[in-house]
């Protein structure tokens, strides 16, 4: 079958505005990411500006319609980097001004003698660029987890940019061998690559941005809202995987957590001073206890510690380490006043013998409670391995 440029140039104008329509509408679901979204849509939007001015280039007098078309296009590949390079916080504006004046300059100096030749091949290279930045900002990321997609949206990008350094850099001496039939038939290639970008790299830019919300969500929900910690059920989902992993292979050990007289402190002092109190542990247990560690608020008043690569003697250090640390420590309340609390922990290591989570919990409650009997503001241990209960 045979499809000429023109029609080529209509569907990919087609795909273009259908994919900032669809970046625009996705708006509404994400509005944390709007902004970005916004950009990205006006790249799609400009690069379908900027074919339809290709399409009818040849209309406006001398290198006028090339240039501008030239300018236009590039602008929305300019954009579509912005957009990237904002989901990881990031800028590029100087570098594509640079771009433009520098593509401007060119087609100033190509004029009306040279401009098929300018269309042709250099005008490919800062396409190339503004590609070959959008897959750099992509494999980049800001360090968080490679989410689906990333790898797909990095990989059409990087296509794109390695196509348009062929155009600039290897099709005029092919050209030359072959003849002008060589250049037709990869301007047809080019735009057969460029209709597949205009679909792929927005549905893969799309699918980044709903993979990152439902990640934000999921985070949510598995954490605690007033001190950032894990909640409950992150950690026994957490827990329960490391134990099963490593817990009889290497050592791992269980601090129950338990802020003393805490209903006392807000009967006193009232929910918000209770609130400070509980964001203060849970910063000071971060910073004693490591990032290594899993860290939850179970309950009210009530925190949990496993303690990887941990044995009993090891975990009781950490665990009496942050016993002192948080009773030399004072909140303030609304008044201004300082607010002394005290915490008791019980410890205990998970044995050889298929302990799970629910098991070392147990024992490392029994040894709270004993803490909590002994007076409080201390560590206790369990007085045996957590084992598995008795069928």
């Amino acid at each position: 079958m045979h499809v000429d440029l023109n029609t080529l140039y209509l569907l990919l104008i087609g795909t273009l505005l259908a994919s900032a329509l669809m970046t625009l509408w996705e708006r509404r679901v994400h509005p944390k990411r709007s902004r970005e979204l916004g950009i990205l849509a006006a790249g799609f939007a400009t690069l379908a500006i900027g074919c339809a001015a290709a399409s009818w280039r040849r209309e406006l007098p001398g290198a006028l319609g090339s240039a501008l078309s030239n300018l236009v296009i590039v602008s929305g590949y300019l954009l579509v980097l912005h957009g990237v390079a904002a989901l990881n916080g990031r800028k590029h504006v100087r570098l594509s001004l640079a771009v433009l004046v520098l593509l401007a300059l060119a087609w100033i100096i190509a004029g009306t003698k040279w401009q098929d030749v300018m269309w042709m091949y250099p005008s490919a290279i800062p396409i190339s660029v503004a590609s070959g930045m959008t897959a750099f900002e992509l494999a980049r990321g800001d360090g968080r987890k490679r989410l689906q997609g990333q790898q797909i949206a990095m990989l059409v990008a990087g296509a794109h940019a390695v196509l348009y350094a062929f155009r600039a850099l290897i099709l005029p001496w092919l050209v030359a061998r072959f003849g002008f039939d060589f250049l037709m038939t990869a301007s047809k290639v080019t735009m057969y690559e460029g209709v597949l970008y205009s679909v792929v790299l927005p549905m893969t830019l799309l699918r980044l941005v709903r993979d990152e919300s439902h990640g934000q969500l999921l985070q949510q929900s598995q954490t605690d809202f007033l001190t950032g910690l894990g909640n409950r059920r992150w950690f026994f989902e957490q827990g329960t995987r490391m134990i099963r992993d490593g817990g009889a292979t290497r050592p791992v050990s269980l601090l129950a957590i338990d802020l003393d007289h805490f209903k006392k402190i807000n009967d006193r002092y009232g929910h918000e001073t209770g609130d400070r109190v509980l964001t203060s542990f849970a910063d000071i247990a971060r910073s004693v206890l490591g990032a290594d560690v899993l860290l939850a608020r179970i309950g009210g008043e009530e925190f949990a510690a496993l303690l990887p690569d941990h044995d009993l003697s090891r975990a009781k250090d950490a665990g009496e380490a942050l016993v002192e640390s948080f009773g030399e420590t004072t909140t303030l309340n609304a008044g201004g006043a300082g607010i002394q609390a005290t915490v008791s922990i019980g410890a205990a290591q998970a044995g050889s013998d298929g302990a799970t989570l629910d098991d070392l919990l147990a024992a490392a409650d029994r040894a709270l409670y004993r803490a909590k009997s002994l007076g409080g503001n201390r560590l206790e241990e369990a007085r045996a391995d957590a084992r598995p209960a008795a069928a």
